[in-house]
Order: C-alpha cells, then structure tokens, then sequence
C-alpha cells in the first residue's frame, strides 16, 4: 500500500511467512527497546537482502504512484508489514505509513523555522515535572494507549528508590537553567533563519551567556534544593530592581530610564520578540473606498470562497434500498420469548462465559439460569419494593443499570429483568467518585428520565463512595436514588401464581442508551420494542448467526455494538457469548485471540484498539488460531483510521489461519444502531473497497480519488452495504436535508425499522434528527417515511459499499472548510519522534472564537520530556497540520502525564476536556498559541483620513446640528467674595490674618491608626510653627529669597507647617514623599530624582528620616554625598521672625507641584500665588466651605489636588480638616470611615487606593461596624480624587456596601484634575448628581462617541467626573488639527482657568514641551482663548439636568490619559479597557496590565492562585481579547501578585512595567509568546 520510507519497493515480492514473522518479531523488540535501532535495521537488511530488488536510489514518494484505489484484498495486504521502524509502539487506529512519510515530507519543506521559546520560571519547571514525574497510571492507559502493562515487567518503573530521582532532579534544575535560553536564538537580518542554535548571532550567544551567568547559583547546588521553595528565593536576590521613575530629563540614568524604542541589547525578552516578530508576516492594509466607511462597526471580514474551490459534479444520488428482511417461520413475536423459549427448551445451554483478570473463566450463565434469575427480579421488583407501602415502581418507570465492565452476568440479569417487568433499564457506567468526568450530565438524564432506583451489584455498591450514614453519597447534579443489590439472597422467589406477561414487540419503549454529544451534554436515546427486535434480525440475517455459535465479544456491553451482539442477538439466536473484560484486555492484549482459539468461537466483536493491542504482544503466542473465525467485526470501522490496523492485523495473523475476508468493518451511530456492515464470506457480498481520497477537496465535501498532490490523502475502507430491510441516503450536513451528489461528503440518514426510536424528553432536537425528510434539488420529499440522520459522514461508492471519512460530532469547520478531529489527531501522531507525548492520549476540539471554529489540540506530556523536545515537537506538529490540512492550529497544550479526564472504557473525554480548556482548569505544562496565523477574520484596519481639516469638521457638526463642545463652571467674577478674593491673594497673608483674629480656632486634627487625635493645629499654632522654620531656613540653611526647599515628610501637621515657613522666608517648598524603610532600593532614587530636578538647595525633614537619607543602605541606593544642606525641624529654637516675605506679584511662584505621570514620566508644574489662592477659592464655592465646616481626607498630600486639600484649603477657608493618613488605613482599615462617622462630617475626599481598601477590607464586617456605631448617613458627598476615567465598578461596589451603615446612594462622586490644571472637576455640595452614559466600544476606538442602551453589546459605562469647578472652561479639540469638536465627539479636553498651572518645571525648560501645553489655540473658530491642553481624551454633553444657575447642564467624560492610549490596526485603545475583560476571563486574576512593544500587544497578569494555573491563563487571555476587542494578543506575561507597580493614587504604572518586562526583571512565572 505505501511505499517502504527505506527507499525500496516490496510490492514486487511476497514474502514467506517465516520471513514475516521473524520481521514482526524484530519490530517488536526494537519498540520494547530490547535492541537498538542500528541493530534492529541491520537484522531487517540482512531478512530481506534477498528479496529487494535493486532500486535502492527511488525517490519514495514516487514509488506510491502505482498506488490504485483497487477493491483488490490482495494489494492492501502485502508490504504492510515492513512497516518502518517506531510504528509498533504506535496506535494503529491512528496509524498510516503513507501518512507518517507525508507528514515527514511537510515538514522537510519547512526545514527549522525558529519560533521562540516560551520562558517558565525555574520553580515551576522543576514543580511540575517532579510531580508528573511518576509512571503513567496504567490502570486506565487510555484505549488507545501504547503502553500496556506486563506481567513481570511493572517493577522498572522510576521511582523503585529515591537513589534514582535524585540526580535525575539535579539534571532538570541543571537543564532548566538553559532550557529558556538556549531556543533564544533570533534569526539573521537577512531573514533566514539560523542553522543551528550553536551558531548563533552573536547578540544570542550573548544572551545565552547572561543567562547562564544569572543563572549559575542553581547549577552549584549538589544536592537538589527544595524545589518548591529554595529556587524561589535564590532567584529573589539575583534580580536587579527597577528603579521607579523614568524622568523627564534626557541625560539622567538613561539606561534605567529610556529603553524608548530601543532594545536593550542584552534582554533575552527583546530577542524572542524579535523572532516572534519575524514569525509574522505583516497584513498589507486595504485601500479604504471611501471615507467614513467604517463608519461605526468595524465588520469582521467574511472569508469569501475560493472560486476555485473543487465543486461537487456527480448526478444527485438516489435512495439505496437493502436487501428485504428474511421471512423466517419461526421467528420469534419479542426478543422475551425467544428468551422464554430457551429458558424453558433449552435450559442447560451456555448463555455467557464471564471472565476474570487473569483469563479464566469465572462462571458460565446458561439459558435456564438467565431465564430463572430474570423472573425472580422481575418479581421482586415488582412486588416486594415499597414506599409508604404504594409499590415504588410501576410498569413503564425507567431504572438505572449500574454495573462494571467485568460482570456481564449481572449485567444481562438486571436487563432481561427488567424488561420481564416492563420496567425501562438505562443502563451507566458506575460513577467512580464525585468529580468523574461527565458524570453530572449523566445525574441529568437520570433525573430528566425520572429514575428513582439503581440496580447494581454487591461488590460494586461497596466500592462506591459513602456518606457518613454508611448509604451511597448522592453524586453531583444526581438524583437521590435507591440503590438495589441484585445478587441472589436479595431476591424473592415468585409466588405459584405469578407470570411475567411476555408481550409481542410493540412500539413501547425497550431500554435507554445514553450518549454523550460534541458539547458534553448527554442524552437518552430511546429503542422501542419492535426496533429491538428488528435491529436483532437484520444482523442475524446480515452477520449469518446461526443457533448455538460462539461469539467473543471485547467491547462495552453496556452499549452500541457490545450490547446488540452481545446481549441482544445473541440471546434471539441463543448463542454462547464469551465476554472479555476491559482490565484483562489491559493486562493481556491477546487474550481475545486465545478465548477465540481456546472456544472455537466463529464470531468475534472488537475495536481496532484491541487489534493494535495483540500486535503488540503476538510474539508470547505461537499456537494461536483463528481459523475458527468466520467473522471478525470491527465495531468501529466507521473510523477512518482503523483501516492500517485491519491491515496491520491480517498481516501479522494470515499466518495463524486468519482469512484476509473475515474482517468485516461496521458503521454504527447512537441513533441508527448498526448502519452498515461488511458481509462475511458465506453471504457473497462484493469484494471489499479502498479509497485513497484527497484531504483538500474532503474538506470543502468533495470526493477526489487523489492523484498529484502526494502529501495530504485519505486512505478508507468501506464499512460494507447497508442493513436488511433498509433505506439509505446521503444529505447535505447543514440546513435542509437535500440529497447530495454522487461525489459528494454527506450525513449518512437511514429509515427502517430497526432505528432508535427518539432523545426522551426534548421533542425539539428529536425532530430535527429522527424525523429528517430528505429532498431532492427540488425540493420534493424522496418518501413519505422520515428517516434517522446517523451523525455519520460519509458517501455511497462503487458496488454500492458505503464510505465513512468521519463523524459530525468531530467535525470542526473553520472558515467554511470542514476538518476532522481524527484525522487531525492522525496527522499530530504521524511526527517523528513521538518519545515526547503519550500517543492514543491526544484530544482535538474546536473553541468558537471571534465567530468561527478554532482548533484546539491537547496531548498529555511523558515526564522525562525536555521542555525543549516537547516545544520542538510542538512546533512540528504545527507545521505538519499546516501542511497537510491547510488549517491553523488556535492552541496546542501539553498536560502532564494522566491528567486529562478519561472516558470509562479508556480514550479521553473530549467534552470533559475542553470544558475544562475553556474555564481554564486543564493546568497544561506548555502552551503554544498561535492566533496570528488562524485568525484571519478580523476587521480590516482602520486607516486614518488625513485630508479633514479643522474648518470641514466644524461645518460637518453645523450640518449634523451638532452644537461645538465647550462648557464652563460659575463665572467667578459675579460672585459675592470678590473683595475678600482680592485680601485673600497671598496664603501666607492669610494665615497670619486667621492668627490675629481667630488665633484658637482649630484648622487640623491628625488621626493615628488607633483613632485617637494625634496632634492637631490652630491658627496661630500654625503661624508660629511656621516662622520658627522661617528663622532657621534663613539662619540656618542660609537661603535666599527664591531658593528651592524639598520637604520630606511623612503625612502630618509638620508638613503644613513647614510648607507655610517656606512662603514666610521667601522660598520655594517642594513636597516629596518620604522613602520607604524597607525598600530604600525603589523609592530613594525617587526621591533623589525629585531633589535634583527641582534644584532644592536644602532639605528639611524629621530626624528619624535625615538618618534613613544618610545610611549605609541608602548609599547602595543612591549617592548620599551628594545631598544639598539637611536640616531637621523636630526642635527648633523658638525665635521671632523679623519680617514676613511678601512676594512682588501675585504671579511669582509659589510653589512646585512634582508627580509622577501614570507613564513614568516625573513631571514638576509651576504654582503662582494668583493660581494658589484661585484654586482655594474655586473648591471653597464647589464645596461650600466655611470655618464652621469640617471636612475629612484620607489622601496622600505630595501632588495635585490631594496636596491642595490638605495644605491649602483649610487656611484659605478656615474650615477645620480631619487629616487620615492612607497609610494608617493598613494597621486599621475601619479608621477613615470611622472618623467621617464620629465627626460627623459632610463632605470627605479619598483616593481610588482607600477605596479599595475599605471595599476588600470591611467588605463582610459592615455588622461589626453597624454595632460600634458607624453612621455615614452625615456624609453628603464623598469625592474620590483622581487623574483618570472614573472607576464604577469601584465605586458602585462601594457605594453598595455601606449602603447599610447609612452612605446615601447618591454621595459617592470622582473629581478630574491632571498636571496643567490640578483640579477641573469636582462635585461639591451642590448641583445635579453625576450621570452615567454608556457607549459603544467599538465607536470609540474611531474616537467616536456613540450612545447605546445599558446592557447591549459592546457598551462601555462612563461616568461624569464630577462638576466642572467656578472659573472653569473647558473645550473638546481635536488631537491632531486642533480645530474644536463638537458634542458627543470624542477628543482632548482643553481647560482655561485662573488656576492652570503657569508651566512645567524642568532641568532643561523645553519651551516646545510647555508653549504646547500650557500656552494652546485653537486653530480655527475662538483663536484668542489660551488654553491648556489635559493629555486626556474626553468628551462633553448636554445633559436634561439644570445646574445651580438654572442653565441645562454640560457633563465631562472623560476616557483616558492620551500618552497611555495604545494605537493598533489603526485604532485608538485604552488598556483599562482590554485589562477590564482580561480580569473577568478567570478568578485567579487579580490584577492585569497592557502595553505595546513594536507592534505587539503584551499582557500582563498576576496570577493569585498556585503556579499549576499559570499556563491556564494564556488562552483565556487571547481568547477574551479577540472576542472584545478584535486584538490579537501577541505576549502573555504571568507574574506573582504584586509586581504590576501602582503609584500613590492607585494608578497602574504601565511604562515601568514595560521597562521591568524588556530588561528581564519581572521574574514571572510564566512568558508565552503567541505565534
């Protein structure tokens, strides 16, 4: 059939059958390892010396092309079995030469396309492997399992002693410290890819050393560390850290701060981006049509179809008619009286043998005995089960069969009893423990089909998990169920009078049989009485049975083909069953063929599995035979790869008196019981078919005998002709049944009498596939009956055989071109080598992404796999499929050894398994996504119109009737404080006014964690305080008028104090967080930064802190030399100052506002006193402060408007200010509200960081709180103070929670502020409440704004950010032209005011930077206004409310900061967006941050929860990014909670983050590059 891979063709000779034997034999020493592959190919050479003929210099693949697709047996079976080396340790279900040499061939082509490697942490690496490193569970080697145990063969498993882990341990830490590096090889410019990894660029080389460098430490270590912990923290101090500012001037630390574009050479990240980069081929962008054509939705593009695309040409088939059902005279009226017949006439006949594990034959059912046994149960369950002493059961009432593999004996009792009672069996597998895969689908039909009671045996009730009470735990989503034991001494004896009625076949139903569907759902088909009885006598009359023949059955005879031969037919005919069960075939791959040598059986029933099993192990038998066998029925010959094991098994056995034409495949579905079947020799059928089909035209449903393209085919064998008494024919798979042609891949659709009958309970899909009425072209019904659709893919070929290429429920189409799971997993099998995965343990499923199927392909790893060999063979296995079926694999997972879930008689549970793909609970141990390779329906990108200028757009909004976007806060020159603004103009004046004239009013009260007030402030406590550091800045420091003094304190009244001695000395205060004792190595630097650029001549601070600045930790942080004059303020001598500074103009300045922005960038703003005291003046109007107001903050007072509020405001206002340092809240989270409450107070601001604290922290202890006495029913508006989109989600769970201790819905409000304006919105006291819109998020990205419902898809909640404050205007620009937008447009928001900050402060002033910011006009429309320009985007709209003067009111939305927006396929995305959906894909996400790196698109997430699920993660990530936001997500970083940096307002510094990613200092736990 194919052509040897050795080079020579051995169609020419037929070997002698010693010469066979002995190569078998060789075979399977090489695949046992007992020689090695030289040995083996040197004793093969030296076998057929004598038979090749010399064409030793044949290219192979030209030797296939005599290949016929004849209906010949002969062909099929010579050379199959010189297979080439490595198939026998292969499942022949899935085994194909041709196949393996195709795939070898497609992966030549590729020759090694390096794809980078995915980095792991060394711990998990080790973790993981230790764990799977324990021998494979044989118990349940899947079914398809190579690997089968052996008497005397179990004790070489690893793990005999530890002597043998250990240095295997060392190897793999030792391994792993290269493993991520070594595939880091980036490929030359010139873009072919590097030979070998060893002669790598020299950039990787470098890598490669730096990372061995790093990772040294581990290699000393002789013996192994504790590898859950130990590697951990050797890692910890290994890592450099960030430093966490990356500053605005250019010279300073450039190398920690800029990596800009750049790539820092040494990053092993940088260079697999850059192969990961080099693995994509860039999509060239359309030209759009016209403009505007994408106007709202970005439509997903629709593959168009190939018009080339083969076609179907063939004449519409017709209705194949079977051959009549046999009259036979003395065919029994049911399927009980032929039991009753036997029972009574024959009733010491052999019924079924029941084997042991060990082969022998434990006990024999006879006739009579079935017969006697079934009437006592049936007796029994009729008559002696009550409840409250009604009987619990009624004819017609359905009853679960639970029994183990291993004893049919019960089994068949249990069936035939209930039938006798006209009882219902469904008969399950026996539920092993609570979490068995698909279990809870089967506790749903249970319950949906009522069950009440299960029947079961002794031994199996006592193996199944208990509760407490000793009864049968109820297994989840089970009903609660009687559980019955049907052995002997449980049964009652049946009164004189008692006779079981024995009806004639009716349509009443028989007996249940569950399935399981592609979703996992499972159903209930129903099989009636007469179909029961039909279906046994077309496959009597198909299959030949005769009275008293022997039949050994391998298969479930619980279902499908096991139970219709095995339990049913064989009882009709009165047959003798030997039953084999599952654990023998396991321990004992051939005791199939010695029961049928041992009985003479002429029958046997079996998979290809079990014939691929024998092959393995035929050698132990040289006295077998099977001659006896007339038919030997391959229950899943629908399987298009059972073909190779048909052949693999005639091969090997012809020489045991197997007849190449006993082998009889049949086609069977769940619905339709036995579709076609192969006829034996006896009945004359044709001779079989073979057809080798090509893989491309197959998947468009077309049927091509393959002639040119070598690689991708097909090879089937029919399945024979259709049953007796049926009529068949092939449909289209989708929409209306209508025939297809003759060259045309259908669903196999069956009408007889002899099919199930329905799915119990669910009228609606049982229409659909029970009821199907086939129709011609033009639409007319072919018949008048309905017929069954089977599931079944397949065609009718010559002789009328009918072909099936595959089932629908492993049907995968994806962009219109229909796949199958099986041939895929085939194709997956056929790459060499396959030491790395177990085979027969490959599951493949499709996800629906983004509207269409993604293929998804899952194989359990072996334990001593390398991570490189396993990524290498993923690769490959990619390459392969992309080849052979011209499809692109979404995911490819490796798990470790036996944990995917198992389906009961071995295989993999599909369903089971991608469910759990899908909540991310498979816990793979490598991943490879490659989602830009399949994706290929995303929306066109986005091209940008560069021709609309300012002017156009203002017309277009004239046009449309749009209004220009603008609005404005109260006009402050109206208002009644103007004189007292005029007084109020300088703050130190202030202060000393409120001395003189209020000297003991109280302006601050400081709290501690306790609570209790830990100092507090007056006027002229105040005023004092702040001219004795007025004295000593002058004595002692020696400063002049206008020098700069950095204040470094941590939040107190100190800090005011010495904030108002700067403005009495005449000098400049700048306030700088203090560093962190613990972690001097990140915060000092910050603050040595903040020193330096603000040029302070002088630091003033506590003592505790001035000894922190100059400490020997400190000095490996930063160079303390080079700190200006340190002054401390904690006892300062109590002098007078001589005279108060009183600046020239109220336009010098007062003081400098440092920050860093959420991109890292450290940025100083200038504060004149005209804009300090406008800024008092606009919160005291908003909030309605007064000095009998108290107010409560709980924010960080070094920047913005938290420095505002607790420096300034109060002196300004007079209002008393309860100050809450955030910090105490982590000692005492209850502190802040606590005070709101105790106090009394109506208005209180805190950051988004408190916030969260509270929401985590009192989230359940809101009773607690409730009995101490919290009430924050006072609080009138509660402002969360913020530089960002307002945070709902946070605010509404806040809001909702302490709705119980009384905090009004409508309280809680988020103010807006940035760096050119510290404060532009806020709520105040008055005023309409803010409102929320929801948005379309695909619009926004076009930067449109566009209004949807709450709820529909796609919509974005944004919330007002507060009002806009008195003295206010604020305009929406356009980014680019700088022309005004109108309403509803998305933009820059623009503020004017009297407090807009004057201008950046930096080293080198970059007057571009600050005319652009400071300083802006629009270009067209008001051209006088300056503006200044927020960095944010925006929106404003007219809302129904009225404000306070009575106008309709503007709402102010804003979006996001415009230097965080990441631009991709030309549109516009905000992270907090993607970072919304990545946090929802799955519950061990605790935090998630984004950023773009040349073109692609990096996620990172922390991971709370164990490192298992790290890898779970990936796809989820990609899959929820693709499906909202049409992106392909192109890294996934996986990191320990805590490492995304956030900064004092909670804000994610994603910039940092980027700098930590590219210089490899994250440590994370797991780097998947997606291809």
């Amino acid at each position: 059939m194919a052509a040897e891979r050795g080079g020579c063709s051995l169609e020419a000779v037929p070997l002698p059958p010693e010469v066979r034997e002995s190569l078998a034999e060789l075979e399977l020493e090489l695949s046992e390892g007992d020689i090695t592959q030289k040995g083996y190919e040197k004793k093969r050479a030296k076998l057929l010396a004598r038979y090749i003929p010399l064409i030793q210099g044949v290219d192979p693949s030209l030797q296939a092309e005599n290949r016929v697709p004849g209906s010949s047996q002969a062909t099929a079976a010579v050379s199959k079995q010189q297979k080439s080396r490595s198939t026998n340790s292969r499942d022949e279900r899935f085994r194909s030469d041709v196949h393996t040499e195709a795939v070898q061939a497609a992966l030549a082509k590729y020759k090694e396309r390096k794809m980078p490697m995915p980095s792991k942490r060394r711990s998990v690496l080790v973790h993981s492997s230790v764990e799977t490193y324990t021998p494979p569970d044989t118990s349940s080697a899947s079914e398809d399992e190579g690997s089968l145990r052996r008497q005397g063969r179990i004790t070489s498993t690893p793990f005999q002693s530890h002597s043998n882990v250990e240095p295997w341990l060392n190897r793999v830490i030792q391994g792993s410290s290269t493993s991520s590096s070594a595939s880091s090889t980036s490929s030359h410019p010139g873009g072919k890819p590097a030979a070998a990894s060893n002669t790598a660029t020299a950039t990787a080389a470098a890598t490669v050393l730096a990372d061995l460098m790093a990772h040294t430490q581990l290699d000393n270590h002789s013996a192994p560390p504790d590898v859950t912990t130990g590697l951990v923290e050797h890692l910890h101090h290994e890592r450099p850290q960030v430093a966490s500012v990356r500053g605005v001037p250019r010279g300073y630390h450039s190398s920690i701060l800029e990596t800009a574009d750049g790539v820092p050479v040494n990053s092993r990240v940088s260079s697999k981006i850059q192969q990961l980069l080099n693995t994509l081929k860039r999509p060239k962008r359309p030209p759009l049509k016209e403009f505007f054509v994408d106007d709202f939705e970005e439509l997903l593009e629709v593959q168009q179809p190939d018009p080339n695309q083969p076609k179907p040409e063939g004449n519409q088939m017709n209705v194949l008619k079977g051959e009549p059902l046999g009259v036979v005279t003395n065919w029994p009226p049911s399927l009980l009286a032929a039991l009753q017949c036997w029972g009574t006439t024959q009733p010491k006949a052999p019924c079924l043998t029941a084997l042991d594990t060990t082969g022998k034959a434990i006990y024999t059912l006879t006739y009579g005995k079935l017969w006697s046994r079934s009437l006592k149960l049936a007796y029994t369950l009729l008559n002696k089960l009550t409840t409250k002493s009604e009987p619990l059961l009624k004819p017609g009432d359905r009853v679960a069969l639970v029994f183990p593999n291993s004893d049919p004996v019960m089994f068949m009792v249990a069936f035939y009893g209930c039938l006798l009672a006209e009882l219902i069996p469904v008969p399950i597998e026996v539920p092993l423990t609570r979490k068995d895969a698909g279990s809870q689908q089967i506790g749903f039909l249970l319950g949906s089909c009522g069950v009440t009671l299960a029947l079961t045996t002794d031994a199996c009730q006592k193996g199944l998990p208990k509760a407490q009470t000793g009864e049968v735990v109820t297994f989840k989503g089970w009903p609660r169920l009687i559980w019955f034991v049907i052995d002997g001494k449980h049964l009652a004896k049946p009164t004189k009078d008692w006779h079981p009625q024995v009806r004639d076949a009716s349509a009443e139903i028989a007996y249940i049989e569950y399935k399981t569907s592609k979703e996992g759902s499972t159903v209930g088909i129903t099989i009636s009485h007469a179909s029961m009885l039909a279906h046994c006598h077309a496959l009597t009359q198909a299959c030949g049975y005769s009275e008293a023949e022997t039949l050994t059955n391998v298969l479930d005879f619980k279902r499908d083909a096991g139970l219709w031969h095995g339990v049913l037919t064989s009882v009709m005919n009165r047959m003798h069953v030997i039953s084999i069960p599952y654990a023998l075939m396991k321990v004992n791959p051939l005791s199939w063929i010695q029961k049928v040598c041992l009985y003479k059986a002429r029958v046997a029933v079996v998979k290809s599995r079990d014939m691929h099993w024998s092959l393995l192990a035929q050698r132990d038998q040289r006295d077998v035979s099977l001659s006896s066998l007339r038919m030997l029925i391959v229950a899943d010959g629908a399987n298009p790869w059972s073909i190779s094991s048909c052949d693999a098994f005639l091969n090997v056995f012809q020489s045991r008196g197997l007849r190449p034409e006993v082998i009889c495949p049949c086609a069977s579905s769940s619905e339709a019981l036995t579709v076609a079947i192969r006829r034996p020799p006896e009945l004359g059928g044709p001779p079989p078919g073979k057809a080798v089909l090509s893989m491309n035209c197959l998947s468009f449903g077309v049927i091509r005998v393959d002639t040119e393209e070598k690689l991708s085919v097909l090879t089937v064998q029919d399945v024979g002709q259709i049953m007796p008494g049926a009529n068949v024919c092939v449909v289209k798979v989708d929409g209306t049944p209508y025939l297809c042609k003759a060259d045309e891949v259908g669903e196999i659709c069956v009408n007889s009498g002899a099919t199930g009958m329905a799915y119990f309970g669910l009228l609606g899909i049982t229409k659909n596939v029970f009821e199907a009425i086939p129709v011609t072209a033009a639409g007319v019904p072919v018949s008048d009956q309905p017929f069954t659709r089977t599931g079944l893919l397949g065609f009718v070929g010559p002789d009328y055989l009918v072909f099936v290429v595959g089932k629908l429920d492993g049907l995968i189409t994806v962009s219109g071109r229909r796949h199958n799971a099986d041939d895929v997993v085939a194709t997956a099998l056929a790459v060499e080598p396959m030491k790395f995965v177990y085979r027969g343990r490959i599951a493949v499923f499709s996800v629906t992404v983004l509207h269409d199927d993604r293929i998804v392909l899952v194989a359990e790893q072996r334990p001593d796999a390398s991570e490189e060999d396993s990524f290498q063979w993923m690769s490959r296995v990619l390459q392969a499929i992309d080849s052979i079926h011209q499809v692109g694999v979404y995911c490819l997972a490796l798990v470790p050894a036996n944990t995917l879930p198992k389906a009961p008689l071995g295989g993999i549970h599909i369903s089971e398994t991608k469910q759990r793909f899908l909540e991310g609970a498979l816990h793979p141990c490598n991943v490879l996504m490659c989602p830009h390779t399949c994706v290929t329906n995303l929306p066109k990108p986005r091209q940008k119109q560069p021709d609309v200028g300012p002017a156009s757009m203002i017309v277009g909004n004239l046009v449309a009737g749009k209004r220009i976007a603008q609005a404005s806060g109260r006009d402050v020159t109206q208002l009644e404080d103007n004189d007292q603004a005029r007084k109020f103009l300088y703050l130190a004046d202030v202060l000393q006014w409120r001395a003189q004239t209020t000297p003991d009013h109280p302006l601050f009260l400081l709290l501690n964690s306790k609570g209790t007030v830990a100092s507090t402030a007056s006027c002229i406590q105040l005023h004092k305080r702040a001219e004795r550091v007025a004295v000593a800045l002058i004595e002692k420091g020696r400063l002049n008028v206008g020098d700069h003094v950095a204040l470094v304190y941590p939040p107190g009244v100190d800090l005011i104090a010495t904030f108002y001695g700067c403005l009495y000395a005449g000098c400049i205060p700048i306030t700088v967080r203090p560093p962190h004792p613990q972690n001097l190595a990140t915060t000092l630097p910050t603050v040595k930064m903040i020193v330096e650029v603000s040029k302070s001549a002088c630091i003033l601070t506590t003592q505790a802190i001035m000894k922190l600045l100059k400490s020997k930790e400190a000095a490996t942080a930063v160079d303390i030399k080079t700190w200006p004059t340190i002054l401390d303020t904690d006892d300062m001598p109590k002098k007078k100052l001589a005279s108060i500074f009183r600046p020239t103009s109220p336009d010098m300045l007062a003081y400098l506002d440092f920050s860093v922005s959420t991109t890292g960038i450290l940025a100083g703003v200038k504060m004149s006193h005209a804009a300090t005291s406008a800024l008092c003046r606009s919160i005291k109007l908003q909030c309605e402060l007064y000095p009998s107001r108290q107010i409560a903050i709980c924010l960080d007072p070094y920047c913005g408007l938290g420095f505002a509020l607790w420096c300034l405001c109060s002196v300004y206002s007079g209002h008393q200010s309860i100050l809450v340092p955030p910090l105490e809240l982590e000692s005492n989270v209850s502190l802040w509200l606590s005070a709101v409450s105790q106090y009394k107070v109506r208005v209180t601001f805190c950051s988004y960081s408190v916030m969260e604290m509270c929401t985590k922290g009192l989230g359940t202890q809101t009773d607690n709180l409730r009995m101490k006495g919290v009430n924050l029913s006072c609080v009138r508006t509660c402002m969360v103070v913020a530089e960002e989109r307002p945070r709902i989600t946070l605010t509404q769970s806040f809001s909702k929670l302490f709705k119980d201790l009384g905090l009004s819905a409508r309280a809680v409000s988020t103010t807006f502020g940035c760096r050119v304006n510290v404060a532009i919105c806020l709520q105040g006291t008055a005023g309409p409440d803010p409102t929320t819109v929801y948005v379309d998020m695909r619009a926004l990205r076009h930067d449109r704004v566009r209004l949807v419902e709450r709820g529909s898809p796609h919509s974005l909640p944004l919330m007002e950010s507060g009002k806009i404050l008195p003295g206010v205007k604020v305009i929406i620009a356009h980014t680019e032209t700088k022309g005004p937008l109108g309403d509803s447009h998305l933009g820059e928001i623009w503020v004017s005011s009297p407090h807009n900050a004057t201008g950046y402060y930096t080293v080198y002033g970059e007057e571009a930077l600050h005319a652009d910011h400071f300083t802006a006009r629009l270009s067209f429309g008001d051209t006088q206004t300056v503006w200044a320009r927020t960095g944010y985007l925006g929106f404003l709209r007219r809302t129904e409310l009225t404000d306070a003067s009575g106008e309709r009111h503007d709402a102010l939305y804003v979006v996001g900061s415009l230097d965080e927006t990441l631009e991709l396929r030309g549109m516009r995305y905000h992270p907090i967006d993607i970072e919304t959906s990545v946090i929802r894909a799955h519950k061990s996400i605790a935090e998630c941050a984004v950023f773009t790196w040349t073109n692609l698109l990096v996620v990172v997430v922390e991971l709370e929860g164990s490192e298992q699920e790290a890898l779970d993660l990936v796809a989820l990530v990609t899959n929820v990014v693709l499906e909202e936001h049409y992106l392909i997500v192109g890294v996934v970083v996986i990191v320990d909670p805590g490492v995304i940096p956030i900064n004092s307002r909670g804000e994610k510094q994603r910039m940092h983050l980027r700098d930590g990613f590219l210089a490899d200092q994250l440590d994370p736990i797991y780097v998947a590059y997606n291809m």
